[in-house]
């Protein structure tokens, strides 16, 4: 009863646009608004990426991805790895290190484990969605990509609170639903995700895939089907979803052209 009255709190302050995030992630979300400012001067970008080791590591660990070092020639500073993936990517690897945030700061051994599952899939989700976003659902992969990095963002602000209340994630069945949906709304507006990125976000839970895909959403739960690390707070895929992905002659073969694309781009994202 008293773990009910916990999470209907937590429920209550997302509805009321409550929601508090800890110091570390408020700077992490101050520097990704920093980063989306179309006035910043490129200097200025240069010196906040490098005032952040971990976003200027995997800033130029995407930049030597494959899918944006096309020529094979890798790039080895900060200032070639952002004119190479752009602005947009730059802000897609800061908003990853708003996520991130609310997983360091995990003190539960069980909690943290499941925080880092949790951020292997969405690297796994954010590589394959660029992927096929490109390919198959006639979606702007840079989208798909940045999707994929905010699409639990609300699943590892549940596992953060968690942490200050032992035993809230017990039971999935009662944060399921449309008490995760109204978390979910609130964490994509506290993060400034645009409304076409959040709607497909919080649309994800229970949806069924209608062929053929299009569009970010069926992107995100194809991607989400296909990952190769399952999220630790997923709930069932759907039938139809299911029945689109096994034996698909199609997505095998674009899957298979596309595997060291997306396997250097997940490796980037878990720098």
């Amino acid at each position: 009863m008293e773990k009910l009255k916990d999470f209907s709190q937590i429920v209550a302050q997302a509805a009321r646009g409550e929601l508090v995030f800890p110091t570390s992630v408020n700077a992490a979300l101050r520097l990704q608004m920093a980063l989306a400012d179309p006035d910043c001067e490129t200097e200025d970008v240069i010196r906040k990426v490098l005032a952040e080791p971990q976003l200027a590591a995997r800033t130029v660990a995407l930049a030597n991805a494959a899918v944006f070092n096309r020529s094979g020639t890798p790039v080895t500073s900060v200032r070639a790895a952002v004119q190479r993936v752009g602005y947009r990517n730059l802000y897609t690897m800061a908003a990853a290190m708003v996520v991130r945030q609310f997983g360091a700061r995990i003190r539960d051994d069980a909690l943290r484990a499941q925080a880092d599952q949790l951020w292997r899939h969405t690297a796994h989700v954010a590589a394959l969605a660029h992927v096929i976003g490109r390919k198959l659902t006639a979606t702007d992969p840079d989208t798909a990509l940045f999707a994929g990095i905010v699409h639990e963002a609300g699943g590892f602000y549940l596992l953060s609170r968690a942490d200050d209340i032992p035993g809230l994630l017990d039971d999935p069945a009662e944060w399921m639903g449309a008490a995760q949906e109204i978390i979910a709304r609130e964490m994509m507006r506290k993060m400034h995700i645009p409304e076409p990125v959040s709607q497909a976000i919080v649309s994800l839970r229970g949806a069924t895939l209608t062929p053929p895909p299009l569009g970010l959403r069926d992107t995100l739960l194809i991607a989400k089907r296909l990952a190769p690390v399952r999220s630790p707070l997923a709930g069932q895929d759907s039938p139809s979803l299911q029945g689109f992905v096994d034996d698909n002659a199609l997505l095998d073969q674009i899957l298979l052209e596309s595997a060291d694309e997306a396997a250097s781009m997940s490796a980037a994202l878990l720098v």
